[in-house]
């Protein structure tokens, strides 16, 4: 039913794809421009069915396995990362892989082999069965503890409790790791780890400008895919701060019912959902309501992770050999970088509310700053 009175929408800032999440598609869509479909992807290269049917109706095959991956067939790994025994399997075999692994996990991969080594036993924050989870699992030698909660600190059995250091997986909610990590400090004094260093910085930013968004509105809409792991930690921490908050696939998901008794919504996205996700639900809003929206104020995001090296590579030859493929761009210093870059800046930000229309498209967001490896 429709009811033109007037509705407050607050846009988190900031909200939707990190830079893990660009330099995946990218990664994907590249490979396509430069080896021409099929390419084969191993899982969901990022938790959102939007992106994922994106790219499949390019050309990209996504599987659960490399067995399903012909001989030869170009292949990407997926944001999340693999276990080591993905990655000799794929060189057993002489497949010819991209990784579009976060460079975030891959830190985290680093850091629980370097304890490893040190000797340590490794505990590993996270949630069981979460793609990432299982690939950082594969990713350190020895095996890893993995804990959940507090409880579950409780439970474990260890080699040696003076030998121990934890990592965590980078999606998490901040608050609930850092309880984890007092509970391991408690029960093992001598544990060494990065405390909530590891859970990455579009996923803290995202969690406060929620927390953010719980102090001015009354309810919270969060775009992401249920199978996300951020993007269910951004409406439960809504939830948890009393404000009704509901994670949703797209604007087809969104009950009109919510709006009984509402006069302002606060809108976020997962790292994983693409913006044209948030202007659909604007869409729908405004068929319904009187809608102005306005942005907060918040963290620009200005890192941009670079492509790997032997896919800029590949595209370098592609261009100089055929003029139909597109120059990869650089920084001032040469360096390749993911997405071009608009030097406008990060994030453009509403300060007033302004009239919505339906189709206007809402501020750009787009990406600046120069490339990082980590």
């Amino acid at each position: 039913m429709t009811n033109m009175s007037p509705l407050r929408v607050v846009l988190a800032q900031p909200r939707g794809f990190c830079a893990g999440v660009e330099r995946a598609i990218d990664i994907v869509e590249k490979a396509l421009e430069i080896y021409g479909p099929p390419v084969y992807v191993r899982h969901e290269i990022v938790h959102n069915k939007f992106v994922v049917e994106s790219l499949r109706n390019k050309g990209a095959v996504f599987v659960e396995e490399l067995d399903e991956v012909p001989d030869d067939a170009v292949t990407v790994f997926s944001a999340h990362g693999v276990p080591q025994m993905v990655v000799s399997e794929a060189e057993n075999r002489d497949l010819p892989v991209i990784d579009a692994t976060c460079p975030l996990v891959t830190k985290v991969h680093k850091e629980g082999q370097r304890y490893a080594n040190m000797g340590r036993e490794v505990i590993l924050i996270g949630h069981d069965g979460h793609p990432e989870v299982e690939g950082t699992r594969g990713q350190i030698p020895g095996g890893v503890l993995l804990v959940s909660t507090p409880d579950d600190v409780d439970k474990i059995t260890v080699r040696d409790p003076d030998q121990l250091g934890y990592v965590t997986q980078t999606t998490l909610s901040v608050d609930d790791t850092r309880a984890v990590i007092t509970a391991l400090q408690k029960r093992f004094p001598n544990i060494i780890g990065p405390d909530v260093r590891d859970i990455c910085y579009a996923t803290q930013n995202r969690q406060t400008a929620v927390r953010e968004l719980a102090r001015q509105v009354d309810l919270i809409l969060v775009i992401g895919a249920q199978n996300s792991s951020n993007s269910n930690r951004l409406a439960e921490i809504g939830n948890e701060m009393g404000i009704q908050s509901h994670l949703i696939d797209d604007a087809k998901s969104f009950d009109d019912n919510w709006l009984d008794g509402v006069e302002t919504v606060g809108v976020s996205a997962g790292a994983s959902a693409p913006e044209k996700l948030v202007q659909d639900l604007l869409d729908h809003l405004a068929a319904v309501r009187n809608v102005t929206v306005t942005t907060l104020s918040g963290v620009e995001e200005n890192v941009v992770f670079k492509l790997p090296k032997k896919l800029t590579d590949a595209a370098a030859a592609a261009a100089v050999s055929s003029a139909g493929f597109p120059h990869i761009p650089s920084d001032k210093r040469g360096q390749t970088i993911g997405r071009s870059i608009d030097p406008a800046g990060a994030c453009r930000r509403v300060h007033s509310e302004e009239p919505y229309h339906r189709s206007e498209q809402i501020p750009a967001r787009p990406h600046a700053g120069a490339a990082v490896s980590l």
